[in-house]
């Protein structure tokens, strides 16, 4: 806990213009009837332009400021149970909060006739940035007692971020229990949403290979039932050819047959001419 007079003096400083913060913070430590409270205030370092805006922005926007912290630890619980697509899609929607935040807040201190430039603007948004990604930069920069910028890259030390004592963590806004029951069972009809669409899509994914692999199955059976077909017409051709054949040799067989015949007898013919013409030569 943060000691009560210390980190409301604090606060009411860090508001203060830049410039002003010096002489402000001196007036109240001459103000102060506690010696050591005088020192803790003395002690008080002055805040960056950025910081300045950051606790000017939570202490007069204060319930926009909570209502966006309190989105950003919703997300940071939410989205162990997201896939890629939709944890993408939260960021930017993040990055836009952030950017709106950081724009607000600088028009507010523009408002008190400090010019913001563009690198402190650039501060004040990585510092917004840091407290949606961070308990502990949350706390600092509700705290409105911001002494530097933060950036979500670093873990924030609150002894040397924060002035005016350790800051406690932002009291969550109250809730109707309702409402609460109400965001869980969306959070988890939102889960179920989600694991159905996946399911959805790996079924779908599945309906597309079974008909693809029934399309190529399909025009493989046409292709060889054609091919069948086609095989068919050739063996029905190829018996005829062979039945052909068959009387063809037949034909050939009997032909061989009577050509022997004639043969033997023209054998036997010229046989017996030559018999009787050695008869006749021995004469």
């Amino acid at each position: 806990m943060t000691d009560t007079a210390l980190s409301t003096i604090a606060a009411k400083l860090y508001t203060e213009s830049p410039a002003d913060f010096i002489s402000a913070r001196d007036a109240q430590v001459k103000t102060a009837d506690d010696r050591a409270l005088a020192t803790q205030i003395k002690a008080l370092r002055k805040p960056s332009v950025a910081a300045w805006v950051v606790n000017l922005f939570a202490q007069e926007r204060a319930a926009q400021l909570a209502e966006a912290l309190r989105l950003a630890e919703e997300l940071r619980e939410a989205q162990a149970d997201l896939d890629a697509a939709t944890l993408a899609k939260l960021g930017r929607e993040r990055r836009t909060l952030t950017r709106r935040l950081a724009q607000n807040a600088a028009e507010l201190a523009t408002s008190r006739g400090e010019r913001i430039t563009a690198s402190t603007l650039d501060a004040v948004e990585r510092t917004i940035s840091a407290a949606f990604f961070d308990p502990d930069a949350a706390a600092a920069v509700a705290s409105g007692r911001l002494v530097r910028e933060l950036d979500p890259s670093e873990s924030v030390d609150l002894g040397t971020a924060v002035g005016g004592g350790t800051p406690d963590s932002p009291a969550p806004p109250v809730v109707p229990a309702d409402e609460v029951s109400a965001r869980r069972e969306r959070r988890a009809a939102e889960r179920a949403l989600h694991d159905a669409e996946q399911a959805r899509e790996r079924a779908e994914g599945e309906k597309k290979k079974a008909e693809k692999a029934h399309d190529e199955a399909a025009a493989r059976v046409q292709a060889l039932e054609t091919r069948a077909a086609e095989l068919e017409k050739e063996l029905a051709q190829t018996m005829k050819d062979a039945e052909r054949a068959h009387a063809d040799v037949d034909a050939a067989a009997e032909h061989r047959a009577t050509a022997a015949t004639q043969l033997a007898e023209a054998e036997r013919g010229e046989s017996a001419a030559k018999d009787a013409l050695g008869a006749l030569i021995r004469k």
